[in-house]
């Protein structure tokens, strides 16, 4: 069983190394229906951060309700088999160069900064996109 520098590690490998799905759940908070998405991500040491259109679901009930939860695992489990972050997230709509400087970062992360082209340009910069920033509460980890 590892300890707990050995257990951080893991988990920051997790978040910080191969770029994997991550499920974002939120909650409608007129009648309180979870919702469960997929997105990519991008872990700076501290913080998630997601992008989004203002259009999606996601993004309406991130904009009505702040707490969310993120589930992270890996392509291949191996000693740690997933990561939980819970708190209330920030959504960030200005300045806009920060969303889509951020936003721009995330896809870079997924396609290689090689690979970026003028169509993530345009996500990054679009009028509906904004990133949502999970400095988490509460980590588990198994």
């Amino acid at each position: 069983m590892p300890n707990d520098d050995e257990k951080q590690a893991q988990i920051e490998a997790l978040l910080s190394g191969e770029p994997v799905l991550a499920r974002l759940a939120t909650v409608n908070p007129n009648t309180l229906q979870p919702h469960v998405t997929p997105v990519w991500f991008l872990w700076d040491g501290t913080s998630l951060w997601i992008s989004c259109f203002i259009s999606t679901r996601k993004a309406r009930e991130v904009a009505k309700n702040r707490k969310i939860s993120v589930l992270i695992e890996p392509q291949t489990p191996q000693a740690l088999q997933a990561v939980l972050l819970e708190g209330s997230c920030e959504f960030i709509e200005e300045p806009r160069e920060r969303v889509a400087a951020m936003s721009l970062k995330i896809y870079q992360r997924y396609v290689g900064e090689a690979n970026i082209t003028d169509k993530e340009r345009g996500w990054s910069t679009d009028p509906e996109n904004r990133v949502i920033r999970l400095t988490p509460a509460k980590v588990y980890s198994w």
